[in-house]
């Protein structure tokens, strides 16, 4: 058993990212009871499109109103405190929902007003979950401490939770979100335990939250490699969202598969990030870093197109395995690679710029979606997708190098003045990039 502890959780981590591990992993479980569990209470109140449709909006939209903020409050206060507030208000939430849900008093108003503070909740966790791993593990092991975290995510809200969820609901409306208190509960516990220096990552905050967020998005801007990164992060989540947003109806209608069977697709990719999980750090070990960034990109490329031309479920299901494990080596990769050049103090709010970049791109790559498959037929938003995805990756094709090794080139970039003109100079050198955050 121990030596499959070391395997998961080597001990070079550190016993602060164990306990960080073990909150993501409970609080992930949560919200994949939330998965299933949300839905169906939305549809035990109503049948109205529109009124379901606002329940996943009330979720999401509150990253494109607070996602800035959020993200320089992580870099303003104590992270750990900042996660532990945020999680306790979704338990107080969930908490409330549930006494309504158990006196029978729950109506359609109500679900609405908990979705929405649940994601404005779950926005400050997020926006600042990121920041905790480079402040507990090296720069070189910060690939295999994020393949681990997001392990726990795909078994937590892909795999178990959802089908935790929908039985608990069965037995019981009240239960699944009982459940999610209690794992939300542990969570706080479990990052109190993280040791990580009190008080907040920057010593003296003198300025405005306006000015934090600003410095934050010129950081961005200023750092061409980072700011490539980003477009690539929107461009390929309007291309992935495009098709994604009608893959229901490409399943039944075009390639034959039925409601059960989509729902093993969804489980044909979560197991597919799920062994990406453990081949992880051999790739890294094994790849140079910008290769590897290449390649799963063309794999992005080419999932498209063979998703295009597929007609067959015996074809869509090895598909979507392997759509699952080469988005989760990028997820992990490019996460990870962002982390190393960003600096520890400006962490929350590079991070929460790319969140809303992957939610901006998502929600135009589902509404161009929709529309390209209205006019165009079901195939169109995979040639869409082929076409858009692939010109981007010709484009940033020579980019991916300097990507890939950007924390390197700004650690010597930031040595220089201080070797050529001694200390002085130093800190206006420093100050882009001197320390290394998922999506």
């Amino acid at each position: 058993m121990s030596a499959l502890v070391e395997t998961i959780f080597p001990t070079r981590l550190g016993s602060g990212f164990r306990w960080l591990v073990g909150s993501s992993w409970v609080t992930n479980l949560g919200d994949g009871i939330l998965i299933a569990a949300g839905p169906l209470l939305v549809a035990s109140q109503t049948r109205s499109p529109v009124l379901v449709s606002a329940a996943m909006i009330a979720l999401q939209a509150p990253w494109l109103f607070f996602g800035l903020f959020a993200g320089a409050m992580a870099d303003r206060l104590d992270r750990r405190r900042v996660i532990m507030a945020a999680n306790a208000a979704r338990a107080v939430v969930l908490a409330g929902l549930c006494v309504v849900v158990a006196t029978g008093h729950v109506n359609i108003a109500i679900v609405l007003g908990a979705m929405l503070a649940l994601g404005t909740a779950e926005v400050f966790v997020d926006a600042t979950a990121g920041t905790l791993t480079p402040m507990l593990v090296e720069k070189r092991d910060l690939g295999i401490a994020n393949s681990r975290l997001m392990a726990g995510m795909i078994t937590g809200n892909q795999l178990v939770g959802p089908a935790v969820g929908a039985v608990l609901f069965t037995v019981g409306m009240v239960w699944p979100f009982a459940v999610t208190v209690v794992c939300i509960a542990v969570g706080v516990v479990l990052v109190s335990r993280i040791g990580t220096p009190p008080g907040p990552v920057r010593a003296d905050v003198d300025t405005h939250v306006r000015q934090d967020i600003a410095d934050g998005v010129r950081w961005l801007m200023g750092n061409p490699p980072v700011r490539t990164l980003a477009v690539i992060i929107v461009v390929f989540n309007v291309t992935w969202a495009a098709p994604w947003s009608v893959l229901v109806l490409w399943a039944l209608e075009r390639v034959g598969i039925d409601e059960a069977g989509f729902g093993l697709l969804i489980t044909a990719s979560a197991l597919g990030g799920l062994l990406a999980t453990f081949a992880y750090g051999r790739l890294e070990r094994r790849v140079p870093l910008a290769t590897l960034m290449r390649a799963v990109l063309l794999a992005e490329v080419l999932f498209h197109l063979a998703m295009a031309l597929t007609t067959s479920p015996w074809a869509a299901y090895p598909l979507l395995f392997f759509f699952g494990a080469y988005a989760f080596v990028w997820g992990t990769l490019s996460q990870s690679v962002r982390q190393r050049a960003v600096p520890s103090e400006l962490q929350g709010r590079v991070g929460s710029v790319y969140m809303i970049c992957v939610m901006g791109g998502m929600l135009v790559g589902s509404l161009l979606g929709g529309l390209i498959a209205d006019v165009w037929g079901l195939t169109a938003p995979w040639w869409f997708a082929f076409v858009g995805s692939g010109v981007t990756l010709a484009l940033v094709w020579r980019s991916l190098a300097q990507i890939a090794h950007n924390d390197e080139v700004v650690a010597a970039r930031a040595a220089e003045p201080a070797t050529e003109s001694g200390p002085e100079s130093a800190p206006e050198s420093a100050a882009p990039g001197s320390a290394a955050p998922g999506a």
